[in-house]
């Protein structure tokens, strides 16, 4: 059975590392909203937009626009058979339960991964990544705190199908858990 997995949270929570490395393991599509909102607005994956949370290519109707591509790509691969990893803030409750309906509509199992850190880490990690030329994320610590008001709490899922993770932890040790996690699931 065709599963969808979704990383989710908030700004430098580390969900695209874990994301990233469930996929290439998996052999999973990989869909990340930052490089989705990118390539429709035709610009390189590592370019700085200074656009604030929404403005730019990071308004309402883009983040609409990337999160229905990234759906309609979703629905299309789980059609064929493969299973996708979704990578993305998902702090909306109505993208959420987008990809639910997208399980329920394909016969895909549709599992949570919420991604959080202290506010301390995710400052230590901004400020790496502000340094790094290849960074994709746009993500600044002001956008992180208006990111962390507005986010709506995963309220609408079922506990078995969500696994909350503290990412301050070794990755290994998190891709670990995911898998048994998982495991438990099939």
């Amino acid at each position: 059975m065709p599963e969808i997995l979704v990383f989710f949270g908030l700004i430098a929570s580390g969900k695209s590392t874990l994301a990233e490395a469930v996929a290439r393991r998996e052999g999973m599509l990989y869909l990340n909203t930052d490089r989705v909102r990118k390539e429709l607005a035709g610009i390189d994956a590592t370019e700085r937009r200074p656009d604030a949370l929404g403005q730019g290519i990071y308004s309402p109707e883009y983040t609409e626009r990337t999160y229905r591509t990234m759906l309609d790509t979703t629905t299309e691969q789980v059609r064929q058979g493969g299973s996708v990893v979704l990578d993305g803030s998902y702090s909306r409750r109505k993208d959420r339960e987008g990809v639910l309906e997208c399980g329920r509509q394909t016969g895909a199992a549709v599992f949570f991964i919420l991604c959080a850190c202290s506010d301390q880490e995710v400052r230590r990690r901004l400020e790496i990544r502000a340094r790094d030329p290849l960074a994709v994320s746009d993500g600044r610590w002001d956008i992180y705190h208006r990111q962390k008001e507005s986010f709506e709490q995963p309220d609408e899922l079922e506990d078995s199908q969500l696994l909350i993770l503290n990412t301050e932890a070794e990755p290994d040790f998190l891709l670990l858990k995911i898998r048994q996690w998982l495991g438990e699931k099939s």
